[in-house]
């Protein structure tokens, strides 16, 4: 399966590079604050951990080739500095392409909107490469990223993997003029 590679992403305020092991020295000084990992029971990694995930992540697919991964790290315009990540693990569900959407803004940087701002330009270009249906993962009682899930049009679903609710984009059906009337094509 051949999927789509990360491009360069820009919105007013944020520059997304696709992901590369370069990041990874910068990237762990932003991934370093305890308080990120308040949610998901994880450690900061070391720079070497760091290193050997971007590398596998920079492959852009998974090993058996059944899921594609895209990488953004997120900058600041005119500081330059990395502040977070957004990822999309592509997956092929019947005809759908299916992207689990994911997003981190370092501590000292949140609050500002930069989540919602970075998630939603990937969104958007995510939905330009064919991907129908974005979801995200996110844990009950992260009201931060329950604010950027629903600002990027996801809605709570009943289904929780690993102790986290999937959201799901509210698709309306696809709709065919008959005779002057709208009605859902089925």
């Amino acid at each position: 399966m051949s999927w789509p590679r990360a491009e360069a992403l820009r919105t007013d305020r944020l520059s997304l590079e696709p992901l590369a092991v370069e990041h990874a020295s910068e990237m762990v000084v932003a991934l370093a604050p305890q308080d990120l990992y308040r949610f998901t029971d994880g450690e900061p990694p070391t720079l070497e951990e760091l290193e050997a995930r971007y590398r596998r992540q920079s492959r852009g697919q998974s090993e058996d080739g059944r899921a594609g991964w895209l990488n953004w790290i997120i900058r600041c315009a005119g500081r330059g500095r990395a502040v977070g990540f957004v990822q999309a693990t592509l997956t092929r569900e019947g005809a759908d392409l299916v992207a689990d959407v994911a997003w981190l803004v370092t501590a000292s940087e949140q609050g500002r909107g930069l989540a919602v701002e970075a998630a939603t330009a990937v969104v958007t270009w995510l939905t330009s490469m064919g991907v129908g249906r974005p979801q995200a993962y996110v844990h009950p009682d992260h009201a931060a990223s329950a604010l950027v899930a629903e600002r990027l049009g996801l809605v709570p679903t009943s289904t929780v993997v690993d102790d986290e609710t999937l959201w799901e984009a509210v698709i309306a059906p696809r709709m065919q003029r008959h005779k002057g009337v709208r009605q859902p094509i089925i």
